[in-house]
């Protein structure tokens, strides 16, 4: 009887961690400031949200305010304006994971369409311009175009629009397409360059045959390069459900006033208010809401990776 071959498996011997940085000790010098960076300003500060859970007091420090428990959180969700607030970020945050997630797609893929490389490159160029400007000098250029006398403000008049200042109109949805529309243009390009380079990525041989086969350049579109670049797109949403969730604190901070409250107030804006807000300082409540809002951050993004790894599509972890 022949004999048969066994594949035989030979383990890696294991370094010791003394062995191991004798013998890389550049990469660990080079990870030292990213993991210094991130230990003090991400981690340290993590000691502040024993305030959620006092009475904190300035005078007393965070170690010596009176302990209240979960009297904060009760006070949060027992609170008129939190569920405002909340249903405002919902709002926001969804019309963001959705309108504002597929157009930089859209945008990505009218790009790869485009054959002349000059224009093509000036164009990306051009996009990815509006996302170097200042949160503050976006919000200022959006006050004055669509104040009373703005141009987009006079331009809306000649459809038979009131004349009006447009972030001062608490009707549902102004503030939000304002929101979405200024977000959109600020984002476009710079949220596109992934997809880009996902596309730029896709095997031409793929293009080729199916030109062969007759096929138009939308079809190639729809059948080769999407899906080509669905796990990209699954892993840039599964990022932007929890990032998405802390809907535009700055912008938001300079655009809203008390009449569009109503529709603008967000939690890290109401979080703000209730933490800064001359004579009404309330730090343990403003953990607790930010607190609150890290953990339902980090739910939506383990659960839509779970749902993504689930469905088959590739996932963050």
């Amino acid at each position: 009887m022949a004999a048969k071959a066994k594949a035989v498996k030979v383990a890696a011997p294991k370094l010791s961690w003394k062995r191991d940085f004798q013998r890389n000790w550049p990469v660990y010098v080079l990870f030292l400031p990213a993991f210094l960076y991130t230990l003090v300003l991400n981690y340290t500060p993590l000691v502040g949200l024993l305030m959620a859970f006092e009475n904190y007091s300035q005078a007393r420090g965070l170690f010596g305010s009176q302990w209240v428990g979960f009297q904060n959180f009760i006070d949060l969700f027992t609170g008129e304006e939190f569920f405002r607030a909340l249903k405002n970020t919902v709002i926001i945050s969804t019309l963001k994971c959705t309108i504002g997630f597929i157009m930089p797609i859209g945008f990505a893929l009218v790009l790869s369409l485009v054959r002349n490389k000059k224009f093509k490159r000036i164009t990306q160029t051009f996009s990815y311009m509006p996302n170097f400007i200042a949160a503050v000098v976006v919000v200022a250029l959006v006050q004055n175009f669509l104040s009373d006398h703005g141009a987009i403000t006079m331009l809306l008049a000649k459809f038979g629009l009131p004349v009006q200042n447009w972030l001062a109109n608490p009707d549902v949805p102004v503030f939000w397409v304002i929101y979405l529309v200024m977000g959109i243009w600020q984002g476009l390009g710079w949220g596109s360059i992934m997809y880009v380079s996902a596309i730029a990525t896709v095997s031409g041989d793929l293009h080729e045959a199916a030109a062969i086969d007759g096929a138009t350049r939308m079809q190639r579109l729809f059948k080769i390069t999407l899906p080509c670049i669905r796990p990209m797109i699954v892993m840039m949403f599964v990022i932007g459900v929890g990032i998405n969730f802390i809907a535009g604190f700055d912008t938001i901070l300079l655009m809203y006033m008390p009449s569009t409250y109503e529709v603008a107030d967000t939690l890290y804006t109401y979080t703000y208010r209730m933490a800064f807000a001359a004579g009404a300082s309330n730090y343990g409540l403003s953990t607790a809401s930010g607190l609150f809002q890290s953990i339902v951050a980090t739910t939506l993004l383990v659960g839509s990776n779970a749902i993504s790894r689930k469905m088959g599509e590739s996932s963050l972890f």
